[in-house]
């Protein structure tokens, strides 16, 4: 599993015009399943974002994590992220997960964080959706277990 983390101040996420999801602040996270990934590695990517700290303390110091800000999780399934373009300029995407698989464990995810105390939102999957982020910093993180 991959997932770019961005912290964000305000995020939406329409599919046909419809608004979806928003939060008002926290974190947009574009999550890749990888094939053959595993239910451990949903609750593991739950976890590890749930505790990390990118936001900002009393002291200027990313030392906060998500819960601690206040902040709401927009969480969007994203198998382009397992999109290999090494070989040519049109991406081969055959690393992603299938999506009956994917979308399974990217609802464990969903369901992991939320056990973990997070507000969690979430994207249509596999739907075309169009997403609207303010960042915050910019601050960037991808993760891969």
């Amino acid at each position: 599993m991959k997932a770019v983390i961005q912290r964000v101040k305000h995020t939406s996420l329409k599919v046909d015009g419809e608004l979806i999801s928003e939060i008002p602040c926290g974190l947009a996270v574009y999550l890749g399943v990888k094939a053959g990934d595993v239910p451990a590695k949903a609750e593991a990517m739950a976890k590890k974002i749930a505790a990390l700290r990118i936001f900002e303390d009393g002291n200027g110091k990313m030392n906060l994590s998500v819960a601690d800000a206040g902040g709401e999780i927009l969480l969007i399934s994203q198998f382009t992220l397992y999109g290999d373009c090494s070989h040519g300029n049109r991406p081969s995407f055959t690393e992603a997960e299938r999506p009956e698989a994917a979308n399974a464990l990217y609802e464990l995810t969903a369901r992991k964080l939320r056990e973990n105390g997070m507000t969690v939102k979430t994207g249509v999957f596999g739907a075309d959706m169009k997403i609207e982020q303010f960042n915050d910093g910019p601050v960037t993180i991808i993760y891969e277990i």
